[in-house]
């Protein structure tokens, strides 16, 4: 859910992650979601799911998270029992806005009911716009993408404290 946050324009520059249906085929077949059509519309209408899923990763208002979430779920899943587990279940023509919204917030219910609103956060660093939720044992996890964000952090750090022992 917060890899697609994650993907809008002001996270990553100015340059929107999903910017045509290439994209977000890739961005799917990456996360292992299957949509049955994509075509330039399917975009515009995750690009929307994604604008309705960062103020519910945002807030700090649990109980409009759990509402929000419960809303991107409703028209297209259908539980059934799959041996001794239930799974979810989505059409067959399910477009890649309603997969997505899906995914989001059955993954925004989850760690809502198991690890609480604490773990929503904000990435630390100050030139990004990130939301990550925190799922480390330890609950210290600062940045959305450790590798990109906190390592941007670390080797501006260490800069500066160069610049101050050469001077």
């Amino acid at each position: 859910m917060t890899d697609l946050v994650n993907t809008a324009p002001g996270v990553w520059s100015g340059v929107d992650q999903l910017g045509d249906d290439a994209a977000l085929r890739d961005f799917l077949d990456g996360h292992r979601l299957g949509a049955t059509r994509i075509t330039a519309d399917d975009v515009a209408d995750v690009h929307a799911v994604r604008e309705r899923l960062r103020p519910l990763v945002e807030t700090a208002d649990a109980g409009g998270r759990v509402a929000g979430a419960a809303v991107l779920t409703e028209p297209v899943v259908r539980v059934a029992l799959d041996g001794d587990a239930w799974v979810a279940v989505l059409a067959e023509d399910t477009g890649a806005a309603e997969v997505l919204g899906v995914v989001g917030g059955l993954g925004l219910l989850s760690v809502q009911r198991h690890l609480g609103s604490d773990r929503f956060r904000p990435c630390a660093s100050d030139t990004c716009s990130g939301v990550f939720v925190d799922v480390s044992r330890p609950g210290r996890r600062r940045y959305c993408m450790p590798g990109h964000c906190g390592n941007r952090v670390n080797v501006a750090n260490h800069r500066a404290r160069r610049r101050a022992r050469d001077t």
